[in-house]
């Protein structure tokens, strides 16, 4: 274990933490909010700790699979717990505890809430939260690799460390220039949102704070009653077409940016995310119909709830707990699914879910022909072993850690529902669930412990589970001799 470079990173990371912390600095300049103490103090003290840790390169800066998900989960740690400390110091969430899971709900997208009134933060406060979406949504190591010289060839650890889905490939031969192009998207779709929802009235602030929130796919609303807060179909719909977007594999982008169409088209894990946004939302259109004016306002907001739930946004524009049964499993199925592999959306992902697909049917098929020769396809190219040896230890590690999360939440003798979808919603990093957790209820009755086993169920699900699991494994810290 090289743990010098791993110190490095961390340091690294705390730098370009403490520089997005001037955001809701400035923020709270501009109103006059006296939080800007707590932020100011907190982005001091994170880049006197970076000039510290990174005042020397190690010698060694070699570092293979072990050292980059060691180095991805305990950045994701710290970057929370730095992220957490101006919540707690300005006093506008009282608890340490409420604290950390707020951020560390922010960075990993999750949007779960303690707040019960969330209209009382402070701008600085409020964009704080949408500020972490954004951060966490594309990766802070990501946006570190563009301007961090470490050896090339072994910086795509803390890529696929970092990185959502069963596999990460490079979209250009270096590391640095992949990462920049991912950005390039990110940040595109980030503008023209804005941009789109500042034509339809919203102020530039709610603009900024939704647009960070839907790129990021966190769902941390600025009113206590989420999107519902904006009537305006023309908002609501333009967040529905982005949320969308963003739950799109990026690769898909660069190939049309490239003018690949053919190959763009061929993304079969792109046309399953799209298949099922559009039959879950016609059925749900349908069964909810009766609670609607007429059948395009129910799959109005059929569409935009179920894009909110599969991108695992989170935003909601109704009470999604009061639909009949029927909605409410067809959203609970699609909190498992997720988004696409590549994309800032969490849950399993649609590409996991189409070779689980594909395994199922070639087992099948070779049940009745033992002796015909079967490979796994996507896309028209080979899946090799290694990729679903990888997918399948990733569902049974995901089921275990499911499992037992829902038993340790049932200590507190809280109700199987609540308890069952508040992991699904933390672990899929969706934010609301159903009954006490639902859209319109919030986290902060759960007891202490509880919320620290779903801050570990957001980061496992955030960093695919292992990079999490490899903090507890003694071999992980053993020194190479």
């Amino acid at each position: 274990m090289n743990l010098a470079i791993v110190r490095y990173l961390i340091g690294w990371m705390l730098g370009v933490e403490s520089v997005f912390l001037l955001l809701p600095v400035v923020t709270a300049l501009l109103y006059r909010e006296p939080v800007v103490l707590a932020y100011l103090g907190v982005s001091a003290a994170c880049m006197a700790v970076a000039c510290l840790s990174c005042r020397k390169k190690p010698a060694n800066t070699r570092f293979y699979a072990r050292e980059g998900f060691v180095a991805v989960a305990l950045c994701w740690i710290v970057l929370a717990g730095t992220g957490a400390l101006p919540l707690w110091l300005s006093g506008e969430i009282a608890s340490p505890v409420d604290a950390l899971f707020e951020a560390v709900s922010g960075f990993t997208t999750t949007g779960a809430t303690i707040l019960s009134d969330v209209e009382a933060l402070s701008h600085a406060s409020l964009l704080w939260r949408s500020v972490t979406h954004w951060i966490g949504g594309m990766g802070v190591l990501v946006f570190m690799l563009i301007i961090l010289p470490l050896a090339g060839g072994q910086t795509i650890y803390l890529m696929r460390a970092e990185s959502p889905g069963p596999s990460v490939s490079k979209m250009s031969p270096h590391i640095r220039d992949t990462a920049l192009i991912l950005y390039a998207i990110y940040f595109g779709l980030t503008v023209l949102h804005l941009l789109l929802l500042v034509v339809g009235g919203m102020s530039v602030f709610d603009a900024a704070c939704t647009a960070m929130a839907t790129a990021g796919t966190g769902g941390f609303g600025l009113w206590n009653d989420s999107f519902a807060h904006y009537h305006s179909y023309y908002l609501q719909g333009v967040t529905t077409l982005f949320m969308i977007l963003c739950g799109v594999n990026f690769s898909a982008y660069y190939l049309l940016l490239t003018r690949r169409w053919r190959e763009a088209l061929r993304i079969e894990e792109v046309r399953l995310y799209l298949g099922l946004i559009t039959g879950a939302a016609l059925l749900i259109a349908c069964d909810v119909r009766g609670m609607f004016g007429n059948f395009w306002q129910s799959l109005h907001h059929a569409s935009f709830q179920v894009a909110s739930i599969i991108t695992t946004t989170g935003f909601s524009t109704v009470d999604f707990d009061q639909w009949p049964a029927l909605s409410k499993c067809v959203l609970v199925l699609l909190m498992f699914v997720g988004a696409c592999a590549g994309s800032t959306g969490g849950g399993t992902k649609c590409a996991r879910i189409l070779l689980i697909v594909k395994s199922i049917r070639n087992e099948m098929q070779y049940l009745i022909h033992p002796r015909a020769v079967r490979v796994h396809k996507m896309d028209g190219r080979r899946v090799s072993h290694e990729v679903m040896r990888s997918v399948n230890v990733f569902f049974v590690a995901y089921l275990l850690l499911f499992i037992l999360s829902v038993l340790l939440l049932s200590i507190t003798n809280e109700a199987l529902v609540t308890n069952f979808t508040a992991v699904a919603a933390t672990l899929n990093n969706i934010g609301p669930g159903l009954e006490l957790v639902g859209p319109t209820a919030n986290f902060g009755f759960f007891s202490p412990l509880s919320k620290c086993v779903l801050m570990f169920d957001m980061l496992a699900g955030r960093l695919e589970v292992f990079p999490m699991l490899l903090l507890f494994a003694p071999a992980t810290w053993r020194r190479d001799r």
